[in-house]
């Protein structure tokens, strides 16, 4: 992907805006029909959904802004109420179904609840994993630097179907039943045993050594592969949420709780093996593809589920991306402070043993295979400073080729100059994943559009504003939705001087602003410039008024 500098002037009756972007303008026809036929639409929905939930839940407790999190919580319930389920479950053929039933009746209000609740959350979990999909798809956010991810997620996803399968058979009653005779059929096409497996289902031929092995597989064979799936899968992420917020916690578990007690889960009759179910009540979050066995053979279910499983994981490269080019150190100006390191949300950047002799004794590496190009590390680094001389060339510590912190400054310095005839002047800072700010038509706005708003050194905002800026606006992603994953959290932490590089004290924080939109947001961010220029006119007058009292 490239990065051009544009300058557009567009003329109306009305007023001269002014922009200044630097614009992904070479997407491959590939890349544009995917978006337009698929990203878009499903982001769309996806977007108006998030919207209501922001509404409901706030930004913080968004289901939607920790589906990863949420996941980890939901495992966590799984396993706490699936121990208990197994302290007092019998692994024989003959035990395992009346155990499951005195835990269901005779001890409902424990047994029964933890059942129920180890149910409910395995189904919540699965909705979670689809709705994460959905929302990785829309965005794409897992294409070029991001396959990793979305590649070993597949298998995680596989585990936790078999998880479910193989749970179901513990149960031992008729869907139990239906299940693992549907499961030996499948796995009868595979070449891998020597024997029939559906014959051991024949009546008086399933032994209590072979239920034992399903109980291990269940209980620790599949949860420990599934946790060493987990790891890898997030193997190339920094700052990994694995806690949920306390209030979506707290929610959620409480959901599934009313959930256990209002509907509690039973079981159906007891499995006979000579006796043909009539009447099943599928799980359809895990047992979906069964029903496909009453009206295709084996090898046509595998054929199916083989190739849904093919398409996903090779999603990544239809087409390939190609994604900016990559941060570059330059060490006649790194400190080795670590800074971008620690802020690259990626695992892009190491810190090593100088080598260049400087009396430093670290230097920062980029990972090429693992560099997104976001340019959150230009944003971190202390020397990506403007107000360093303006006759020379402005060279950080860390900087994008395509996107440079000189590029920046130039654009800043244009912008404030693009509007010395409006009685007020504002900056706004975007970025390439959300709205896109050059739509904003305002006399008195100079858009600059940035690759992630992380980016923005903080200097940059007291940069504009000592150039004439009456106002910096800020807007990138949503809040806690960065497509950068921490980009636009990081922008906030350095304006409220939270997280360093710090915005300096001495700047007015009454003439900053941050509002986050996506690109169904034009309208409310259009309302949200609107306060802001009332403030600073407000602003304004008071000071006007402050200083006519003084000469009086």
């Amino acid at each position: 992907m490239k990065y051009s500098r544009k300058l557009l002037n567009q003329n109306s009756t009305q007023h001269q805006h002014q922009q200044l972007a630097f614009d992904i303008y070479n997407d491959t026809l590939g890349e544009q029909t995917l978006k337009k036929l698929f990203h878009k639409p499903v982001n769309r929905l996806y977007l108006y959904i998030d919207t209501w939930f922001n509404l409901a839940f706030g930004t913080v407790n968004n289901p939607l802004y920790h589906l990863g999190s949420l996941a980890f919580f939901l495992l966590w319930i799984v396993l706490i109420s699936g121990l208990y389920v197994f302290i007092l479950f019998d692994t024989s053929i003959m035990g395992a179904y009346q155990s499951v039933e005195y835990m269901t009746h005779e001890q409902w209000y424990l047994g029964g609840v933890m059942r129920s609740l180890h149910r409910y959350a395995s189904d919540a979990i699965i909705i979670v994993i689809l709705l994460h999909i959905m929302r990785e798809f829309s965005l794409d956010r897992y294409r070029g630097f991001r396959w990793f991810s979305w590649f070993t997620g597949v298998p995680n996803l596989w585990m936790m179907i078999l998880l479910g399968i193989t749970g179901y058979w513990l149960v031992w009653d008729q869907l139990a039943q239906y299940v693992a005779i549907g499961s030996s059929k499948l796995l009868d096409v595979l070449p891998i045993f020597s024997s029939s497996m559906t014959r051991n289902f024949l009546s008086g031929q399933l032994s209590d050594r072979f239920f034992t092995l399903m109980a291990f597989i269940h209980l620790l064979g599949l949860p420990v592969a599934l946790v060493f799936g987990l790891w890898i899968h997030v193997k190339r992420l920094t700052k990994v949420e694995i806690f949920v917020p306390r209030g979506l916690a707290i929610g959620s578990f409480l959901a599934l709780l009313v959930l256990s007690l209002v509907k509690p889960v039973v079981s159906h009759e007891q499995a006979d093996l000579a006796v043909i179910p009539e009447v099943l009540h599928l799980d359809w979050f895990y047992l979906n593809i069964y029903p496909l066995l009453d009206y295709w053979t084996a090898g046509q279910v595998w054929m199916l589920t083989t190739g849904i499983t093919l398409l996903l994981m090779v999603m990544p490269w239809i087409p390939i991306k190609r994604d900016p080019k990559i941060a570059e150190v330059n060490l006649d100006h790194c400190n080795g402070c670590g800074q971008c390191f620690d802020d690259c949300p990626f695992d892009a950047i190491s810190m090593q043993a100088r080598t260049d002799g400087a009396r430093w004794k670290m230097e920062a590496t980029v990972i090429p295979e693992l560099c997104a190009g976001c340019g959150i590390c230009v944003g971190s680094c202390p020397y990506s400073n403007p107000f360093r001389r303006s006759d020379v060339q402005l060279t950080t510590g860390i900087d994008t080729p395509e996107y440079s912190v000189q590029k920046m400054r130039r654009a800043t310095k244009d912008g404030v100059s693009a509007l010395k005839e409006q009685p007020l002047k504002i900056v706004l800072f975007g970025c390439n994943h959300g709205l896109d700010v050059s739509e904003i038509e305002e006399p008195d706005v100079a858009t600059i559009r940035l690759p992630c708003t992380g980016m923005l050194p903080p200097g940059f905002i007291d940069y504009a504003l000592k150039n004439g800026a009456d106002g910096v606006f800020v807007s990138g992603c949503r809040s806690g939705d960065c497509y950068y994953r921490l980009g636009n959290s990081w922008m906030e932490k350095r304006i409220r001087g939270e997280r360093v590089p710090l915005l300096r004290k001495n700047v007015d924080r009454q003439r900053v602003d941050v509002f986050g939109a996506a690109e169904i947001d034009k309208d409310q961010l259009l309302r949200e410039i609107a306060n802001f220029r009332q403030r600073l006119l407000n602003n304004k007058s008071s000071d006007s008024s402050s200083t006519t009292e003084k000469e009086a």
